[in-house]
Order: C-alpha cells, then structure tokens, then sequence
C-alpha cells in the first residue's frame, strides 16, 4: 500500500513540475510571424511605456541588443539614430530593449549623442531605451538563449504591423552587428508586399514587383496584359511604375 502511496506521490509531483516546465519553456517562446505581439509595461528613457499599445496605429520595431556600452551595440544604435526621420517617413515607431538599468540606458545614451559617427554630426536619440534588467521582455519575446547567454538578449528584431501582428522576425549572434538598412528595406518591402503583390529576392523601392496571383487564366498564355511582363510562366512581375 505505501508503495502505491509512494508511486502516486512521484506521479503527481513529475506531473507538477512537467507543467511547471511547459509554462515556463512557453514563456519563453519566441513569439512568430502572424502572431499578436506580446504585451508589456516598461520604464524608458523617454518615460513609461505600454508596448505596443502606447505606439497606436503605427507600424513598431522591437529591436533587442546584448549589452549597453558596447561597441557593436553602440554602432547599431547610432545607425538607428541617423535613419529616425526615415522611419519617421513610412510611420514607423523604435523601441530599444536590453537587460541594462534604466540608469546605464541614460547614460549610455548621452555618450552615444557625443559621437560623431562615421563622420556625421553627432544625433539625439529619440526613440526610447527600455530597462529590461529584470529580463521579463526578453523572456516574453524569446530574446534570451541560454546556450549563449542567460543573462543577455541575443540581437533580436521584431517588425510589427498598426494592427500589433508580428510581420518579420530575425536574430543575430552577439558579435554580429545588424544592418540598420536591411531594416528600414524590409519595412518598406512589408508595407508595399501586400494586396496579392510579393518582393524578390534583393528588392529595392522602384524596382519590379511579383504579383502572386498572375493577370490571366492561362499562366502559359503568350498575352501579357500591359503593364505586366514575365520570365517564366511561374514568375509574372507588375512593373513598378505601372498604375494600380
């Protein structure tokens, strides 16, 4: 009888601490493309903010960086800064997140005002910095990989659309810097790649668009409606400056 006491005592107890495991590794979760974007409440260097909701109706990038007063990170953010009135522009909304304190961010983002970078006038910081010392956001948008580091966020990014659904999600190791004009591209791409229109590889504003559904019934017909063109009867560009 203690034995099936016993035996049920460990039952239960492994039941525990599975569920226990399963919400944490779900809290952990990267949240994916489609998805509604993670909530939270964070203290800034612009003031408290309520992501996404604060920001409205605007398209939102969530960029995470390792560590404050570092090189790559600094050179990241000094690239943002340069690009603020062209994401300004599209509507575009920056919020910057780390596992630094509110304190470090403060500092760190007067010393980044001082900089001259790359031969530019030095630049205010308008976007916010948010604390994350506590890692709670990290978390929530899966930003901490233990196999790398379990007290830093890996390089992660999250373009987010006015209705707060994730459109665009990457990462990047710690010792790789991101390209602040992949980013302002891949927004553009998102906002223009919609209403059965898509991007090929290497798209730059102006250039040709796929459509994803092609002008006609026959896909291997040799008339190509004007303003159309196409280089196999799979691949049927829209041409850029052709009317809606």
């Amino acid at each position: 009888m203690k034995k099936i006491v016993l035996l049920a005592a460990v039952i239960v107890l492994s039941s525990g601490l599975l569920s226990a495991q399963a919400d944490d590794d779900k809290y952990k979760r990267i949240p994916l493309i489609g998805e509604s974007a993670p909530s939270f409440n964070a203290e800034t260097t612009t003031g408290t903010l309520t992501f996404p909701g604060d920001f409205g109706s605007k398209w939102k990038i969530l960029f995470a960086h390792p560590q404050d007063f570092t090189p790559v990170c600094s050179s990241e953010l000094l690239e943002l800064a340069n690009l603020q009135k062209e994401f300004d522009k599209l509507g575009v909304k920056i919020a910057v997140v780390s596992t630094a304190s509110l304190e470090d961010h403060l500092k760190w983002k007067k010393a980044l005002e001082e900089i001259e970078y790359k031969g530019r006038i030095a630049t205010k910081i308008k976007f916010p910095l948010i604390d994350d010392e506590s890692r709670q956001i990290s978390n929530l948008y899966g930003m901490i990989h233990p196999s790398i580091s379990g007290t830093k966020s890996v390089r992660g990014l999250f373009i987010i659309d006015p209705d707060n659904i994730i459109r665009a999600v990457s990462f990047y190791p710690l010792n790789v810097g991101r390209s602040s004009e992949e980013i302002l591209r891949s927004v553009i791409a998102l906002q223009t790649a919609d209403n059965n229109i898509m991007t090929p590889s290497d798209w730059k504003p102006g250039d040709d668009l796929i459509v994803a559904t092609p002008p006609v019934t026959d896909q291997r017909t040799e008339n190509v409606p004007d303003g159309f063109y196409k280089l196999a009867w799979f691949m049927w560009y829209k041409k850029a400056n052709s009317a809606n």
